[in-house]
């Protein structure tokens, strides 16, 4: 193998855009497998617990992308929107897009084995499949689809103002610091949770909500029962028109 196919293998924005997915999605549907399947340590945890460990997993996807070779680290079908809206080259969203889906898809399946036991004995199914993707507290679909549109725009727009001119020049230097920009974006998923996530479970990310859904439907889960496909497009249509619009808000003010 020559040194260019070696490095793709083992170093690119697709293999980091899946990697980093990955890690997100198995570390975040573990934190919820944790709190909300049967004997385990952290059962009934609470919402806390789920918030925080979403927000680590995001700084560890995050961190594993760019070390694989995306340096954009989006993770999210939303964030590559919002990106090619800001630019203006759409040329890179389908690879973007498949290494996300095949990563989240990837992820959930681990979560199920790493948890197997726990499946049986767990006697509720929209418990199971609230480990591998949201829905609403209270089934209103304006307010489902706002709540959702609502959390990925803040996502977009704060993780924009990171690392724009505007922060760079009020420090007086580069913005943010090397090394600190995965720990701000973790630090807005856990302020998106705790402040905006309550009512849809703030999938804010279609692969990480469709990936493990597609899973829960295939994998032979004990008693799991529906996949709720009914609410599979809350999270779809609204993370993308959240995520278009922050897209266009930075595109026009030049951040």
């Amino acid at each position: 193998m020559d040194s260019v196919g070696y490095s793709f293998l083992t170093h690119s924005v697709w293999l980091g855009e899946f990697f980093g997915t990955f890690i997100l999605v198995l570390m975040g549907t573990g934190v919820n497998a944790s709190v909300s399947l049967r004997k385990t340590y952290a059962e009934n945890a609470g919402w806390m617990v789920v918030t925080t460990g979403w927000a680590l997993a995001v700084l560890c996807g995050v961190l594993t992308a760019q070390a694989f070779g995306s340096a954009g680290a989006h993770l999210n079908p939303a964030i590559s929107l919002s990106s090619a809206i800001v630019t203006g080259d759409y040329s890179q969203l389908a690879g973007f897009w498949s290494a996300q889906m095949l990563g989240a898809m990837a992820g959930a399946t681990l979560t199920w084995l790493v948890f197997y036991p726990h499946w049986a004995i767990t006697p509720e199914p929209g418990a199971k499949l609230g480990v591998f993707c949201t829905s609403s507290a209270i089934p209103h679909l304006p307010s489902n689809l706002l709540g959702e549109a609502t959390g990925t725009f803040v996502l977009v727009l704060v993780a924009g103002a990171i690392f724009s001119h505007g922060v760079a020049d009020a420090g007086k230097g580069p913005a943010p610091a090397v090394g600190l920009g995965p720990w701000l974006v973790a630090s807005v998923v856990w302020g998106i949770g705790l402040s905006l996530g309550s009512t849809t479970g703030y999938a804010i990310n279609p692969a990480r909500d469709l990936g493990p859904r597609l899973m829960h439907f295939v994998l032979p889960i004990a008693g799991k029962g529906s996949s709720n496909w009914r609410y599979a497009p809350v999270p779809l249509i609204g993370d993308m028109a959240g995520a278009a619009l922050a897209g266009l808000v930075l595109r026009l003010a030049h951040l």
